[in-house]
């Protein structure tokens, strides 16, 4: 549910006991000062916010307690201490809580008011039409109504034990309240970020972000009662159930968090949304982010114990039903082209999304290609005698399951898939929203040439966003997490796991021409590397010229026909000033468009400086005759991929021969440049013996000595 201002306008909000106060009992006065505020900002914006806050209680007993200290004698310390009266906490705590509030609200500018409500009062329809009238009379001027249950008159027996009554404590008080005055989404806060699956203090336990009655409700094991309140989590689910059946969208979401609220009505995905027709929107036995990985781990096993033979025909039947598939491939592309043109998303991202005539002819051709390819998996690196009758191998295998997240890609789904079955990995898949409709064909295509005896689950569609995170804390059975997309994604996912990230943020290749550099080459080098496909992460975005060519006929040839290419350009600080260019706002800059950066340097060494300063270790290219300069250049970069006289657009697996490519690293661990099939194995080391033992080592006679090679398939 997206929570816009158009669809929400009432909003009635819980504060538990343990987001008012702190572990001791005072008042958590910060979290208070940031829940007013976020209040303050949505009184400003229109929304009409009413308040429910439970904590009088809690504070109450802690002002008791000190109360009591204080005039106690040494004797009374002595004795056993009588636990304080709940209704009398109440009475007390109450005064100081409404005190707060007003003063805090007060210095925002904003009116509150109070109201102390009991159980009985509702079962009078007259008092209950006449608070539904009170609250609209006062959401119409502005001011936030807040209401607590009077638990200093209540009659049930003690607040902490009689859940009796129309409610029972004060989240049960929200929800009734949000059906009074016909609410458009109730919050209620918590000292975690939503409902979990289990405790949330056990690493096992999940966020869950849609609350599905008929698939939780018997799944979900709850951990302590509130520490100060009445029911803690258990209350919160039941008042958003009720509620949520009567219409009323509910969230339950951290109240410590500062900006929480602003967040959920900005329509990001905050915490745990219940809503009467969640049944309808994911299937009740939609599979867990956990058994996903699981699944893809088991095919994999059954993938790597089938022969070579077997895997290399598996392959083949991907590259033919893609074939003979590719109208439907093609339709549901266009949809979601035009669905991402309606959504007015950036032509850059729409450039990838479409599949151009061809690329499905292309994809089958790199499928059969790798085929084709040696055996990768159980290939012997190093073979060794040990000792007598003692030989150890070291050999190639899986790295495990594979997690790709990738944007608007649509061939990266077919080749990843295609190196997963080839180097034996499970895999799961999360491609972006604006190619759901492609991804599921290709999807469904790819996993349908799977036969039973490995599994169609090996290939794993992630369907929605909120299973990221979860999946992302899987370091036990998800092996390596590669984002192919934004340098916000990378980034993103590079702080949120403790899996290993490959992958690069971000595709800022340069282009230097030389002094010495051919001028025809020059030009056919740098339009290809910009014009060839402006949204590739190998596409030219800087281009560096010697100083000497400031001036040169051929520069202003070569910017000429850029432009007439529709490349716009922008000057680095030299270039900006000499050629009349429209200064760059960065020179790290990745347009994946018509558009690059021109810039002058001293000579090589300051082009080397300036790559290291400014580029992101993908591909960078010299233009040069002078053979000196080039080879100080292509060992000094040190970039994944370093070119002479060759366009940077070459930085491709296909290209290098490698079949395909799950994408470009520019890591320094495990893999670099294009990764295919080497980048998705690792190596194990086996040992064949005869009853050797170590005792000491004083029975073996180390021989140490290298073996030939030998494949073992």
């Amino acid at each position: 549910m997206k929570a816009t201002k158009e669809m929400v306008s009432r909003v009635p909000h819980s504060v538990g006991t343990a987001v008012v106060t702190r572990h001791d009992g005072r008042l958590a006065v910060g979290r208070l000062g940031a829940l007013c505020e976020q209040l303050k900002e949505l009184n400003s914006q229109g929304y009409e916010v009413v308040l429910v806050t439970s904590g009088a209680v809690g504070l109450g007993r802690q002002r008791l307690r000190y109360r009591k200290l204080v005039n106690s004698s040494l004797a009374d310390l002595q004795n056993p201490q009588v636990e304080l009266d709940g209704k009398g906490c109440a009475a007390v705590g109450q005064n100081s809580l409404m005190a707060l509030y007003d003063t805090l609200f007060s210095q925002l500018d904003v009116t509150s008011s109070q109201h102390l409500v009991k159980d009985s009062d509702f079962r009078n329809d007259s008092f209950r039409e006449q608070l539904s009238e009170t609250v609209k009379s006062l959401l119409a001027l502005k001011v936030i109504p807040v209401f607590n249950e009077n638990d200093a008159v209540s009659t049930r027996r003690t607040p902490y034990e009689d859940s009796s009554g129309i409610f029972w404590d004060n989240d049960s008080l929200a929800g009734l309240l949000a059906m009074e005055v016909k609410a458009d989404l109730l919050v209620l806060l918590s000292d975690v970020e939503g409902l979990y699956s289990g405790p949330p203090s056990d690493p096992n336990s999940k966020l869950i972000h849609t609350y599905i009655k008929e698939k939780h409700q018997a799944e979900i094991t709850f951990g302590d009662k509130s520490r100060l309140g009445r029911g803690g989590m258990t209350a919160k689910v039941d008042a958003a159930v009720c509620a949520a059946s009567s219409g009323i969208p509910v969230v339950i979401t951290s109240g410590y968090a500062t900006d929480n609220i602003i967040k959920l009505l900005q329509g990001k995905p905050v915490g745990t949304l219940f809503h009467k027709d969640a049944h309808l929107w994911t299937s009740v036995n939609e599979v867990d982010a956990r058994e996903m990985a699981v699944a893809a781990r088991e095919c994999s096993r059954r993938l790597q114990a089938m022969s070579s033979e077997d895997r290399r025909k598996l392959l083949l039947d991907v590259a033919d039903a893609l074939e003979a598939n590719e109208s439907l491939i093609m339709a549901e592309n266009e949809a979601d082209v035009a669905a991402a043109k309606a959504d007015g998303y950036e032509k850059a991202l729409i450039s990838r999304l479409a599949l151009k005539p061809g690329k499905i002819a292309g994809l089958a051709k790199s499928i059969r290609v790798l085929a084709d390819m040696e055996e990768p998996i159980s290939r012997i690196a190093k073979r060794t005698e040990l000792a007598d009758g003692l030989i150890l191998e070291k050999t190639s295998c899986p790295l495990g399951v594979l997690l790709i997240v990738f944007e608007s890609r649509l061939d990266a789904l077919g080749q990843i898939a295609s190196l997963a079955i080839r180097t034996g990995n499970g895999l799961l898949l999360k491609g972006g929203k604006e190619a759901r409709r492609s991804n599921a064909i290709l999807h469904k295509i790819i996993t349908s040439a799977i036969p039973d005896s490995v599994g169609d689950k090996l290939i794993g569609l992630v369907a929605s966003r909120e299973d990221i995170p979860d999946l992302l804390k899987l370091d036990d059975v998800i092996d390596l997490v590669i984002p192919r997309g934004s340098n916000s994604l990378v980034s993103q996912i590079k702080n949120s796991t403790k899996i290993p990230v490959l992958g690069h943020a971000d595709g800022v290749c340069h282009v230097y021409i030389d002094k010495s550099a051919n001028p025809d080459m020059a030009k056919k080098i740098v339009r290809d590397a910009k014009i060839d496909y402006p949204a590739a992460c190998n596409t030219m975005e800087t281009l560096l010229v010697h100083q000497d060519l400031s001036n040169n006929d051929f520069l202003k040839e070569l910017l000429a026909e850029l432009r007439r290419e529709g490349v716009t350009l922008y000057g680095g600080p030299r270039a900006s000033s000499l050629l009349n260019l429209p200064r760059a706002q960065s020179l790290h800059r990745e347009y994946s468009s018509l558009a690059c950066t021109v810039e002058f340097v001293d000579d090589v060494g300051a082009a080397i400086d300036h790559i290291h300063q400014h580029g992101s270790s993908h591909t960078d290219c010299i233009v040069t005759e002078d053979h000196e300069v080039a080879e100080m250049f292509l060992h000094r970069v040190d970039s994944a991929a370093v070119f002479h006289n060759a366009s940077t657009r070459f930085c491709d697996g296909a290209r290098f021969g490698l079949g395909a490519e799950v994408g470009v690293s520019t890591s320094r661990v495990h893999a670099r440049g294009p990764v295919g099939v080497e980048g998705l194995l690792t190596t194990r080391w086996i040992l064949r013996g005869s009853g050797q033992v170590v005792d000491g080592d004083q029975g073996v006679t180390y021989s140490h000595k290298d073996l030939p090679l030998q494949t073992q398939i």
